[in-house]
Parts: structure tokens; sequence; C-alpha cells
């Protein structure tokens, strides 16, 4: 699959070495599975590709990133399987999953409406940003279900006020970007209601990154995913012998010579394959 065959995902290169995954599916882009298939798809398409240093997620549809899962969708709810509940493991997760998954760091430009299937998908992300007016809701209580593809794993290891989440989670009522900040859901939020702004700040951030060597931000995002769900200890062994073979790179002494020569330094890509817009 290629960038350019999606249906419901825009994809372009705002700049060098940044892809922009903006989700397409007005009116709210309700959550199906094509959806998530295509995101998966273009998620580990850019997690092998040399010209991807970073993923912006982001939204074209006006009234906000997503309304959450929906529910009737031909091949959602109506995809062959034992109940709704089992149906909802078919292909969502993994859409999800392959955010965290994803070599490349992954930066969330949410704005509007982010309810249920949004927070799963936030959640997985790195890095998040929100507009001013973005309305969040981890909502699947309100239909008979607790979230069931990624929030109440990732939530509690991304954010860092617990009762606050249990009180979210657990009534599903909205909350907005300064609960968000309270909650640890967002870095900050950015001024103006749209997605032009808010989307703005995020490619802004990922040319930052993207500047940086492209083993260096490969190997921070994995060590940090992996000191998440390991020990101090286990973290700094497994560290110790990552960056064996990592500090082998000539990222390194690029890095160091942009340094002391004052100049930008410039990065070999990551391998020769080449994904085509």
């Amino acid at each position: 699959m290629t960038y350019s065959s999606a249906q419901l995902i825009r994809c372009e290169f705002p700049a060098e070495h940044v892809l922009l995954l903006a989700m397409n599916r007005p009116p709210v882009n309700a959550y199906s599975d094509q959806l998530a298939r295509e995101l998966q798809l273009h998620l580990e398409t850019a997690s092998s590709d040399p010209d991807v240093r970073v993923v912006v997620l982001s939204s074209d549809v006006e009234k906000g990133f997503t309304a959450g899962l929906d529910l009737f969708a031909t091949g959602t709810l109506s995809h062959k399987s034992a109940d709704a509940a089992r149906t909802a493991l078919h292909i969502r997760q993994r859409c999800v999953s392959a955010i965290q998954a994803c070599d490349k760091p992954v930066i969330a430009a949410v704005h509007g409406i982010c309810f249920g299937a949004g927070l799963d998908l936030i959640s997985a992300c790195d890095v998040r940003l929100c507009a001013e007016g973005t309305v969040f809701s981890i909502k699947e209580v309100d239909i008979g279900l607790a979230a069931d593809i990624g929030s109440l794993q990732r939530l509690p290891r991304v954010t860092s006020n617990a009762s606050l989440l249990y009180e979210l989670a657990l009534t599903a009522r909205t909350f907005g970007p300064a609960e968000a900040e309270k909650l640890g859901l967002v870095s900050r939020t950015v001024t103006g209601k749209g997605f032009e702004r808010v989307r703005h700040e995020a490619i802004e951030l990922a040319k930052v990154v993207a500047s940086k060597s492209p083993v260096a931000t490969l190997s921070t995002k994995h060590l940090l995913n992996y000191s998440r769900e390991h020990t101090v200890q286990e973290g700094l062994q497994y560290t110790q012998a990552w960056n064996m073979g990592m500090v082998q790179a000539n990222d390194v002494t690029a890095a160091i010579q942009g340094f002391t020569m004052k100049k930008p330094p410039v990065f070999e890509p990551l391998s020769e394959k080449k994904a085509k817009l």
C-alpha cells in the first residue's frame, strides 16, 4: 500500500522527513474498520520508510479529531463474530498498537471532538497537542462497554493523575484542555479552535525532531517505551546493551561535527527502501 492509495487518510510531506496523516471521513471522522485499516497500513509503511523521521496524526474534518467508534458502519458491529465486544478486537486494536509500534515518533494534533476511540488513538501517540475548545471523553461506558482498544491500558502509563483518570473513565463525562493538561494527557494547548493552528504547531515540533539523528530518535522512543514496562534497573541494562550497537552509528560523529562547526548536521537515512507518494 502506498501513501496515495488511501481513501480516508490524506497523506503529505509538509516538511522534509515529516509525514502528515490526516483522517478525512466527514462529518465527524467516525472510526470504522476501513479508517483503522488504512491508518495501520500507513503507520507500518512509515515505520520502515527512510524518508520519514516523524509522523503527525491529525484530522481534516472541521468538527474534530474523531467522534469515536462508528457503531453502524458496515464491517464494524456487523462483522461476523460472536458479539460486539469480540468484534471490537477486529482490526481496530491492531491499528492503535501500530502507533506505538511505529519506529518513528508520532505527534497527535487534536481539535474539536475527541471521543472514545480518539482517546485510544492519542494514548498510543508519543506527543499530544490540543487546540483550544477541544472536547475529550472516554465514552465507552455510555454504550455499555469498558474501553477496549487501548485507553485503559495506556492512559494509566502516560498520564499522571490516577484519581482524575478513574473519574473520567467511569463517568464518560466530557473534559476540556485544562483538565487534559491536569491529567497529563497533552503537552500543551495551542491557541485557536480549528485544526490549522494546532496542526501547524505539531508540524513545527516535528521539524525539530526530524532535524535530529534518526538513530537517536528511533532509539529514544524505543527505550522510553521499554522503560515504561520495566524496572529502572532493567531499563538501564537494556539501554546499555542497545547503545553498544547504536553508538557505532555515523550519526554520533555527524552530530559532534555539526555542534563544533556550528552547522546543521546531515544524517544518513536508516535504510535504502523508498516509499512513494
